[in-house]
């Protein structure tokens, strides 16, 4: 079997890795030249773990982050609401690891540029893709002005929120769902929030400078997220982040006092593609669907994805599945996504964005289950296993003798 995959993120790697593993040939198509620097979401839970696992990656990505202690949500002066213990689940095999995605994507990078299973195209820009009964193809153009078309037995699109694999299969303004009213601003900073006695995560809630503050290195460095008005151009986003960190950062920092390593403004969106697989073609994370940062869901979403994509691929090369493994694909990560990832990360951005916070325990549910959780074992246990609700075996529809 050769599978093709439509971007180098992330999820793209992982599944090449993945299916390289169990040699599956695979051809891995960038349009940029390298890995993506911009700052995104660092902690990888247990979705991701599995996955890394599955992909041989485990051990470095280990080595290489580390794992986080408590989540407090604060109030806008600083004041804990209430804090989430050992948000990790250290003891777990399956426990959450912190690591930028540039410093991920460099370690499945030099897996993959060591796997003879794995060809890769840096500067391919995807155009358009298509299919017959047996094959599936990109049709790519060449930073020269070429276009040249691959073929495969499937090709994946994980080519991210601007996702040409989707736009070629559903048009360029077919992306149902909506956008808010905001825009993010993630930036990574060295700037020293233990003096101040912030936790690995803190969620500051606010109904309009909320913002996420969360040990990225050991380091020192720290991610600052924030929100923006969403007419901001990119300039203008510049132009505000000194004046909007002294605002909302504890002791109301000047430049001079941190140290800015990275700026990443983006739209919030919550959408589902209305398919997830179209014949030999298939689409997993962000190309599939999108949802806003608080919780971490993007990334988690995307890592169950391409773990249920290797399900299906794997078995159907080996002899263990038919091809209608992929219509289950389809129709269980929509589920998953309009069930579970979609009204919790919903939830959350409410959650710190529109809650009234001298009543937030009394109040939001989730926060009481927090509370809770500090004192009672099988609420703390519950807590853990949720993460799971987004996860699925796609081995159990294996119907074939191999």
């Amino acid at each position: 079997m050769h599978v093709i995959i439509v971007g180098a993120g992330p999820c793209g790697l992982s599944l090449s890795l993945a299916l390289a593993r169990a040699d599956i040939e695979v051809t891995l198509i960038e349009r940029e030249n390298t890995i993506d620097s911009r700052p995104r979401a660092p902690h990888m839970t247990a979705p991701g773990i599995q996955m890394f696992k599955r992909a041989g990656v485990f051990d470095d990505v280990r080595r290489a982050g580390f794992l986080p202690k408590d989540w407090t949500f604060r109030k806008f002066d600083g004041t804990p609401i209430v804090t989430i213990e050992d948000i990790a689940v250290s003891k777990s095999p399956e426990a959450t690891i912190v690591l930028p995605i540039n410093r991920l994507d460099e370690i499945l990078l030099s897996h993959a540029e060591r796997n003879s299973k794995i060809c890769l195209k840096w500067g391919h820009r995807v155009v358009d893709v298509g299919q017959d009964e047996t094959s599936a193809w990109a049709i790519i153009k060449q930073q020269d002005g070429t276009q040249t078309r691959i073929s495969g037995d499937f090709l994946i699109g994980c080519d991210g929120g601007t996702s040409q694999v989707r736009k070629s299969l559903f048009g360029d303004k077919n992306f149902p769902g909506m956008t808010w009213d905001v825009q993010f601003v993630a930036t990574d900073v060295y700037y020293p929030f233990d003096k101040f006695g912030y936790d690995d995560v803190n969620a500051v809630v606010h109904p309009h400078d909320s913002h996420l503050v969360a040990r990225l290195t050991k380091d020192g460095l720290w991610r600052v997220a924030y929100q923006e008005d969403k007419n901001m151009t990119f300039q203008e986003v510049l132009d505000h982040q000194a004046a909007h960190y002294e605002r909302i950062l504890p002791g109301h920092p000047k430049p001079a006092d941190y140290t800015l390593t990275n700026i990443n403004p983006y739209k919030l969106h919550q959408r589902c593609a209305e398919k997830f697989r179209v014949g030999r073609i298939c689409l997993a994370g962000d190309a599939a669907h999108l949802c806003n940062p608080w919780g971490g869901l993007g990334l988690t979403g995307g890592f169950a994805d391409v773990t249920g994509l290797a399900d299906c691929l794997e078995g159907i090369a080996a002899g263990k599945a038919d091809e209608s493994i992929l219509d289950k694909y389809d129709e269980v990560r929509r589920s998953i996504f309009h069930t579970v990832v979609d009204p919790i990360s919903t939830a959350n951005f409410l959650r710190v964005s529109a809650l009234v916070t001298d009543a937030a325990i009394e109040n939001d549910p989730f926060m009481k289950m927090c509370a809770a959780a500090k004192h009672d074992p099988k609420v703390k246990e519950k807590m853990e296993k949720s993460v799971y609700a987004i996860c699925h075996d796609f081995t159990q529809y294996y119907n074939c003798k191999a």
